[in-house]
């Protein structure tokens, strides 16, 4: 149990810091663009949310490896300190540049948190609790996002008073000293680690080195694939929600920005809890394939015909937050059900954050097509046609249903 709510609670810091900087963005820039600088916030949202999730993938593959060498305890307990230091070192950043570069630093620590709770958990827990252990772990993250927007609305963040968000951001790092007094080490990492220790020298290879070769390599770069359908929708048009509904209201109503990040947010949350719950009685094919139909309607819905901000709008906002991240409940099921105990971390860590790296064209991308098309929801539209790739892919994935987690 102790295993649970250390990663509940790393998963739910980690969800605070993803949602973040989409409400902070527009006050942050503005403060630091000055008079004018209104045309370069969708191109600085652009980058440094690039930043954060390259940031994330290489932290992903890094911890990971670190969680399969030295444990799950002891490298999640780094990744969190990680995240939370940085993460409050972007109060004092005076540039756009500052706040790009200590959220890279902080997306390494948050990447591998999530590689290692998913591993730490799913090795400590019976298996037949895994849908509903895989849903915790995608509601917990959307939790911290809904409390990223209440905390906005009741102290509304501007160009003045953005900097103290991320000081908030940094009180993860106390739980970094209870993990490592309280959290047993998970007993599969500890046989795996005592198997590879006898085999004869130059027989165990390299973690890393085994998820991107051998009979391991066609599921390292399906996952990869699969991670990267969702995350593209996700970062490429979902996460500019809240500043397109800042725009839409030009100011006029208070709290709208507030209330678009909770409301999309909150419906995560219902998602990802109820995705593998629900979906785990289907193949895994057919799991993701419903997911990305789901997504690909409700996206076209709120991109195509929302024009005003109203009931209908947060209506669709919510909904579009419920179906996008419910893969983010789907994954914690899945991937590690692709890897042996000895090189899980490192597999599920890389295939999850490799498709951030993906991902981060995809934002790059986005703050270019919303000055082609615009406007937030002609980009949205565009982007998340990639669900339409999911849909096939999905097809080229082992089929793991009612298999136990390999050893």
């Amino acid at each position: 149990m102790l295993a649970l709510v250390a990663a509940f609670l790393g998963w739910l810091f980690d969800g605070f810091e993803i949602g973040l900087f989409p409400v902070v963005a527009r006050p942050a820039l503005l403060s630091m663009l000055g008079p004018g600088g209104e045309g370069e916030v969708g191109q600085w949202m652009g980058r440094i949310t690039a930043a954060f999730l390259i940031g994330a993938a290489l932290g992903g593959v890094v911890f990971g490896w670190l969680g399969d060498r030295i444990g799950r305890v002891r490298a999640m307990s780094l990744s969190i300190l990680c995240y939370s230091l940085f993460s409050g070192a972007a109060y004092f950043a005076a540039e756009p540049w500052h706040l790009g570069v200590f959220r890279f630093v902080a997306a390494l620590g948050m990447g591998g948190e999530w590689a290692l709770g998913v591993a730490l958990v799913m090795e400590v827990w019976p298996e037949k609790h895994r849908p509903w252990l895989a849903g915790a772990i995608g509601a917990a993250a959307n939790i911290g996002m809904v409390l990223v927007g209440v905390v906005a609305a009741i102290w509304p963040v501007t160009p003045e008073s953005w900097r103290w968000m991320f000081l908030v951001g940094a009180s993860p790092a106390v739980l970094t000293f209870l993990i490592r007094l309280f959290v047993p080490e998970s007993e599969r990492w500890m046989a795996a680690r005592e198997a590879a220790a006898a085999r004869p020298r130059g027989v165990a290879g390299s973690p890393l080195a085994e998820v991107l070769g051998g009979p391991l390599l066609g599921r390292t770069l399906v996952g990869i694939g699969l991670t990267s359908v969702a995350l593209i929708g996700t970062w490429g048009s979902v996460q500019w929600i809240p500043l397109w509904a800042d725009k839409m209201t030009a100011g006029a109503v208070d709290g709208a920005k507030a209330t678009a990040h909770t409301l999309s947010a909150l419906g995560a949350t219902v998602g990802s809890l109820l995705a593998p719950i629900l979906l785990g009685r289907v193949t895994r094919r057919i799991g993701y394939s419903v997911l990305c139909l789901v997504s690909l309607v409700v996206c076209a819905v709120l991109f195509r015909t929302q024009t005003e901000y109203g009931p209908v709008f947060l209506t669709l906002v919510c909904l579009t937050g419920a179906t996008t991240a419910a893969f983010y409940g789907w994954f914690p099921l899945y991937l590690p059900e692709l890897f042996p105990t000895r090189v899980r971390a490192t597999g599920q860590g890389l295939c999850f954050n490799a498709g951030r790296i993906v991902a981060a064209v995809g934002a790059l991308t986005s703050g270019q097509l919303v000055a082609h098309y615009g406007g937030y929801p002609q980009m949205g539209a565009v982007i998340t046609l990639v669900y339409v790739g999911g849909l096939l892919l999905v097809w080229l994935a082992p089929e793991t249903r009612g298999r136990p987690l390999p050893e």
